[in-house]
């Protein structure tokens, strides 16, 4: 059912768009047969895709606040800094190449006004928490050294499964069967799971790091999806059982395979000029790396583009194998290629792209769950901030916000222009990282009158974005006149305005939002 449905929303998506998702002009062409109720079934998928919403910066703000907090915060035009230089970088590690204060500093500077494009590769390891904090120099050597041996074991399973999907002959198959029964063999000595959030358990049963196997000579445990039920009786499941789900996850990945090359193939070319090895790939390499991966029908595309295609084909299917209860779906292609683009080496955008994941994979969820977990809080805020514009929307039937579906699911990526969301991508990271390392509970984050680090910064962005445009919505009486005129201004946003909006809601109602969202888990 899994496979059946994601293959459709591929297909549908296919058919209205020649990128992964549907384009501005096609969400306006679709917004004329939209229902004014919002989507609430499973079919929301596919509907929501094509209901967006994108505001406009020049737009009246009902965002006000006072000249205070607009002093404090490290956004607003008056305050913000060059980002961090390639000085400024070296300059925050210790002779041993630790980061000073724990990372403290780094986190702030990076949060307060981004990244220098040169040192972007560096930094985003530690983002992403490919690097920890505190880890010295020869430390993070063998943490490459690890990682990218388990990336190639990943790519080797990929490869097998490719050919078993590809081959006909019985001895190929009796041989990936055989993998399968060393998978579960495998698996079957490592139960522990530390949260629903890992996808890969260590060999050895006595690390907490689920992001990494301490043992080089074993593989990469495969786990199927049911491993992420807490059910004790799952774990008393025959071995026959396991092998059936493994099946299971082998038909999946079959059709994950070709939806990876439909949007590979497809994706933009903002990225382009932002990879600096982008230019160096010869033709002979490109074709090379696109046979390597099984990649067909790509004359139309030049060198660069083939290049980066294959790289999403190869790097996505590893995350499938990786993380089989999301595998793959629309949307996480967009997520990629900025790594891509920054990233050159294979395994430390996969590992990147991994940490990126472990928040955003709930954004591709077949229950829905985590979008629409974020689509409440988007409400609550508007709610709380401005309840004449929530009633509006109430008349609309449009108090769940599912008009910002979009943005919610790839990070504003159709939304900003490429460099912009870079920008945005490194501040959430730099929030995210700091709540991880424990910074957002000392006294830093207050002290200066500053937004406290936060999960859901995305969120409040994205709240004050539709505040900010509370004029222009309290002029239609429908949903469809609403994302007609708002799909027509993507680009047009300034991202450190929106950043300096959301400042001002994260500071005056971080604490209330928190206290509603823990209320209704309570229910």
């Amino acid at each position: 059912m899994k496979s059946l449905r994601r293959s459709h929303t591929s297909t549908s998506s296919a058919n209205s768009s020649s990128t992964s998702l549907p384009s501005s002009a096609s969400a306006s062409s679709s917004s004329s047969t939209t229902s004014t109720s919002p989507p609430s079934s499973s079919s929301s998928w596919i509907h929501l895709r094509s209901v967006l919403f994108v505001a406009n910066p020049s737009s009246p703000s009902s965002v006000t606040s006072s000249d205070r907090s607009r002093r404090k915060s490290p956004w607003s035009r008056r305050k913000r800094k060059r980002p961090l230089t390639p000085h400024q970088w070296r300059s925050l590690f210790t002779p041993e190449g630790k980061l000073r204060d724990g990372g403290v500093g780094f986190l702030k500077r990076v949060r307060s006004r981004g990244v220098d494009p040169c040192i972007r590769a560096q930094v985003w390891l530690f983002l992403l928490g490919v690097y920890d904090l505190n880890s010295t120099r020869e430390e993070r050597e063998a943490v490459k050294t690890q990682k990218r041996k388990e990336y190639e074991k990943l790519q080797r399973r990929c490869k097998m499964l490719l050919k078993r999907g590809d081959g006909s002959t019985d001895d190929l198959e009796e041989e990936a069967d055989e993998q399968y029964v060393r998978f579960m063999d495998d698996y079957k000595t490592t139960k522990q799971i530390i949260n629903q959030d890992v996808v890969v358990s260590a060999v050895n049963t006595d690390s907490s790091d689920t992001d990494s196997c301490e043992d080089d000579d074993e593989d990469v445990q495969l786990l199927p999806s049911d491993v992420y039920s807490n059910n004790s009786e799952e774990n008393n499941t025959s071995l026959f059982g396991e092998i059936q789900v493994e099946v299971t996850v082998h038909e999946d990945f079959s059709t994950w395979q070709r939806i990876i090359r439909l949007d590979a193939l497809r994706a933009d070319s903002d990225w382009a000029t932002y990879s600096p090895s982008s230019t160096i790939i010869t033709e002979t390499k490109a074709r090379g790396l696109a046979e390597s991966v099984a990649l067909k029908d790509y004359d139309h595309l030049e060198t660069c583009r083939l290049h980066h295609a294959a790289r999403l084909v190869s790097i996505l299917e590893a995350y499938a194998l990786y993380d089989p209860e999301i595998g793959y779906c629309q949307g996480m292609s967009d997520l990629l290629s900025p790594i891509l683009a920054v990233i050159s080496e294979d395994h430390e955008a996969f590992w990147s792209f991994v940490g990126f994941m472990k928040k955003a994979r709930h954004n591709f969820r077949l229950d829905e769950a985590g979008i629409q977990r974020q689509l409440r809080i988007v409400s609550k805020i508007i709610k709380s901030k401005d309840s004449q514009l929530y009633k509006h929307l109430e008349n609309l039937q449009a108090e769940d916000c599912s008009f910002v579906y979009r943005m919610v699911l790839v990070m504003f990526r159709r939304e900003l222009s490429f460099e912009q969301t870079l920008c945005l991508w490194e501040v959430m990271w730099a929030d995210q990282a700091a709540i991880r390392a424990g910074v957002g509970k000392s006294p830093w984050s207050r002290i200066r009158q500053q937004a406290p680090p936060t999960d859901d910064l995305l969120l409040y962005a994205i709240a004050a974005l539709v505040l900010r445009r509370k004029l222009i919505i309290q002029r239609y009486s429908s949903m469809d006149e609403i994302v007609e005129e708002c799909n027509s201004m993507a680009g047009q946003l300034d991202v450190w305005k929106l950043l300096d909006d959301a400042h001002h809601l994260v500071v005056t109602l971080h604490d209330k939002i928190e206290t509603l969202s823990s209320r209704s888990l309570s229910v």
